[in-house]
């Protein structure tokens, strides 16, 4: 028997740091969207637990001693194997929620194959990181504490999205770290947007906190910016998570894929456009 599971970028239409807790964990306040394009997690029936990657980044991870998607397995059941394959799709380290996407994915081939309860899946991915759960469920969402606080976002309308990743990688860690200045407030977002440009005005009153100390770190993510902010019906260009994958809105998928054609052809970046994943209806 063998299961595959898709596993959606995540991308943070805007990101506030709203706070800091004792334990040096930051409070943010988000509001997160999941693009048609990922990487896809297959698994299958064994007595060990094993894990093989491949996909065009697949090579990047080949040197961690131990993978996020091996700690969910055995979150999910100790002791027990499966034959774990990654299809990496999309770039390491790239603010896009990557390994919480395959983690998740993870989680939720897991469960069928394994036959577990849906309903136990979203402490156990909680466990793996403040971004799984949102990415458990791989729709959109408003994000608040430290990621595990899930309320629903506002009705979204159509729109596309241009994701550029210019082959850098941020780590996350190394961004907070370097973060200085106020908080940020949590902005008051409506019930609905009733168009794509509606939408882009009010996320421009909003901000990604962490985009300057980014840029700070590796400059060619402004560079990324000022390329999207140029591209013709661009309505809003942004850095998501902590970097260094950029996204632009558009008013439709048609309009970011035809955007995004003529931007990887002049630019030798990863590119990808298109609209949102519609996910299953699995209860979560």
């Amino acid at each position: 028997m063998s299961i595959t599971s898709f596993a959606p970028a995540k991308v943070n239409l805007y990101l506030h740091v709203t706070g800091k807790r004792a334990d040096g964990y930051h409070l943010l306040d988000s509001l997160a969207v999941f693009p048609a394009v990922g990487d896809e997690v297959t698994v299958e029936a064994a007595d060990a637990l094993t894990l093989s990657l491949g996909g065009p980044f697949g090579a990047a991870l080949q040197s961690e001693p131990d993978n996020l998607l091996l700690k969910a397995a055995r979150a999910l059941a100790p002791g027990r194997g499966a034959r774990l394959s990654l299809e990496k799709n999309l770039p390491v380290a790239s603010g896009i929620g990557g390994g919480s996407a395959d983690a998740a994915a993870c989680l939720r081939a897991l469960s069928a194959l394994w036959e577990i309860k849906i309903a136990d899946l979203p402490g156990i991915a909680l466990q793996l990181g403040a971004d799984v759960p949102v990415c458990l469920r791989s729709s959109p969402a408003r994000m608040q504490g430290i990621g595990e606080i899930l309320a629903p976002a506002p009705r979204l309308p159509e729109f596309g999205m241009v994701l550029v990743n210019p082959g850098v990688a941020v780590p996350t860690p190394s961004v907070f770290k370097a973060r200085t200045g106020a908080f940020s407030p949590a902005p008051a977002l409506p019930a609905m947007w009733p168009n794509a440009a509606a939408m882009a005005a009010d996320l421009r009153l909003c901000g990604n906190d962490l985009q300057a100390v980014a840029i700070s770190i590796q400059p060619v993510i402004g560079d990324v910016l000022t390329a999207l902010a140029a591209l013709p019906g661009a309505l809003l260009a942004r850095m998501s998570g902590s970097g260094a994958t950029c996204f632009a809105l558009f008013n439709t998928a048609a309009e970011a894929e035809a955007a995004t054609t003529a931007l990887a052809a002049r630019s030798g970046w990863w590119c990808w456009g298109g609209g949102l994943y519609q996910p299953p209806q699995t209860g979560l």
